[in-house]
């Protein structure tokens, strides 16, 4: 009765953890998530993505503090020349953490006017998705967190709502679930993290395996040099309608105003039906 081959399936972690239940592990990182969202009532999300690295302007402007006086003891220091650069840069993005409590809390604001079933979805971290939950929470409406386990630990921030805050193994689970219900994808500046939601995002529309939904990218001067769309136009490797999956934003009114004039124009409701479709990875 000691032996390990005497426990219960469901109840040994160190067969579960065997390469061969890879499948099951991945059904249970879609299902829990999946039930509980349901049983919570979440039918529609706002998703918002951008960087981890980009905190709240008084943080920023620290860490620049902090870099300046680095470099004022020891003057020339390449390295610390480098970094104050990249300090200062950062807190001048740092308004967009702004922008992006502004916009959370705009969505939280219509929770009550769609059923209490539109929430804002971020990946639950520090930084852009902070801001997004914390303009939500500072609305009192519900807001969700799709977390994953990382190397160096990724802690989810404080303003998520205790009971929609999950935390995935795989990241093509975490995929989608943040489009199964997506209503709108709302892109600020960000890193590799960032650019591969943005990118997996398009090209699900592109090919037609999800429902179009809008794409706003937040900063435009940023997204210009991070992802130049017209160079791929005119290369011939995406074709012109591709380039208008997504357009720029800068002001969180400006982001609403335009996810709401895209359904308009789409003859759909934010919080209407849509036939369901593959979601394929």
């Amino acid at each position: 009765m000691d032996s390990p081959s005497y426990r219960e399936g469901d109840r040994d972690v160190e067969f579960l953890d065997r390469e061969d239940m890879r499948g099951v592990r991945l059904l249970l990182d879609y299902q829990k998530p999946e039930t509980l969202l349901q049983a919570h009532g979440i039918a529609h999300a706002i998703v918002v993505f951008g960087a981890t690295r980009i905190p709240e302007p008084a943080r920023a402007q620290a860490q620049v503090a902090d870099r300046q006086a680095a470099l004022d003891a020891a003057p020339g220091d390449p390295a610390l020349a480098r970094a104050l650069g990249i300090a200062q840069r950062v807190a001048d993005k740092s308004r967009y953490y702004d922008v992006a409590r502004a916009f959370g809390r705009i969505v939280g604001e219509q929770e009550g006017h769609h059923g209490n079933r539109l929430v804002v979805v971020t990946g639950g971290g520090p930084g852009i998705m902070e801001a997004a939950n914390r303009g939500s929470h500072d609305a009192q409406a519900r807001t969700v967190g799709l977390n994953i386990t990382l190397p160096h630990e990724q802690y989810p921030n404080p303003y998520l709502t205790p009971d929609l805050c999950f935390r995935f193994h795989y990241f093509a689970l975490r995929k989608l679930h943040f489009l199964k219900r997506a209503r709108a994808l709302v892109v600020f500046p960000g890193g590799y993290g960032t650019l591969d939601e943005l990118f997996e995002t398009l090209t699900l529309i592109q090919t037609r395996k999800i429902p179009p939904v809008p794409v706003v990218l937040v900063g435009e001067a940023y997204w210009r040099r991070a992802f130049d769309a017209d160079f791929l136009v005119d290369e011939g490797v995406i074709d012109p309608e591709d380039r208008d999956l997504f357009w720029y934003a800068e002001e969180p009114e400006e982001i609403w105003e335009d996810i709401q004039r895209w359904y308009r124009r789409a003859g759909r409701e934010i919080t209407s039906a849509v036939p369901e479709q593959p979601c394929d990875r």
